[in-house]
């Protein structure tokens, strides 16, 4: 498997015969995105790759629509581009055309890559009805017995740790960064470095690779504060815009 960390959320996945493009953001940095509820938060670093280099796409993987730093404007001028997008059941009623939406624990295949929706939430208990749904994805390419497991935007709670339940994790791409926003204090939005130690001590995955920790005033938590969380040599850092063999 190879993947290429284009920024932020964004990566390109080659596996299975398959390529595959996760939440993508590729407008240059600078603008202030709106999220709701008078939280906003400005990007403040471009994507490595142009959208426009990445050759054949056979599918975008989007944990959720809604908020700009998963999906921002070029990016969405991306997707009728690309076969299929699949997203939230409620996502995918509001891009329509070649969305499909996928409730957790359902499952849709891709070329010879078996993909399964997995339980996310973006914010603290009973936050869905104003944050919004959100997923991760779990891909397994034909004969695989492991799964490479892409978290989405999420804090730690009990339907990340099923995936542990559920499927042999090979390789874990972890959304972190410790989200949170002047208006709603203490409370977080996405996983801390020690939520994803804790959660990879249950998923005991071969590779774990954190993405979305940076490149937003709303992220609390950079790339040290993960790696302070994990003994040395833990984490797959990759470097923006460079293909990597996981």
């Amino acid at each position: 498997m190879k993947i290429t960390h284009i920024g932020g959320p964004t990566t390109l996945i080659e596996i299975g015969g398959v390529r595959l493009l996760t939440d993508p953001t590729f407008d240059e940095p600078g603008r202030r995105y709106s999220f709701g509820l008078g939280t906003s938060s400005v990007k403040t670093a471009g994507p490595a790759v142009a959208a426009d280099t990445l050759g054949r796409i056979d599918a975008v993987l989007l944990t959720h629509d809604h908020h700009g730093d998963n999906l921002d404007i070029a990016g969405r001028a991306l997707l009728p581009s690309v076969p299929l997008v699949l997203t939230t059941v409620s996502g995918a009623r509001r891009l329509g055309g070649n969305a499909s939406g996928l409730a957790p624990w359902r499952t849709a295949t891709v070329g010879d890559v078996e993909v399964t929706a997995t339980p996310a939430r973006h914010g603290p208990p009973l936050s869905r009805p104003i944050v919004g749904e959100a997923i991760g994805f779990a891909l397994r390419p034909a004969g695989a017995s492991s799964v490479v497991w892409i978290s989405g935007d999420t804090v730690l709670f009990s339907g990340v740790r099923e995936v542990a339940s559920r499927f042999t994790v090979d390789t874990a791409i972890l959304h972190l960064g410790s989200v949170q926003f002047g208006l709603t204090g203490p409370l977080r939005y996405t996983m801390t470095g020690r939520d994803a130690a804790r959660l990879v001590s249950l998923i005991r995955p071969r590779a774990v690779v954190p993405v979305h920790y940076e490149g937003w005033s709303h992220f609390h938590e950079g790339r040290s504060g993960v790696e302070a969380a994990f003994e040395p040599g833990a984490l797959t850092w990759l470097t923006p815009g460079v293909p990597t063999d996981v």
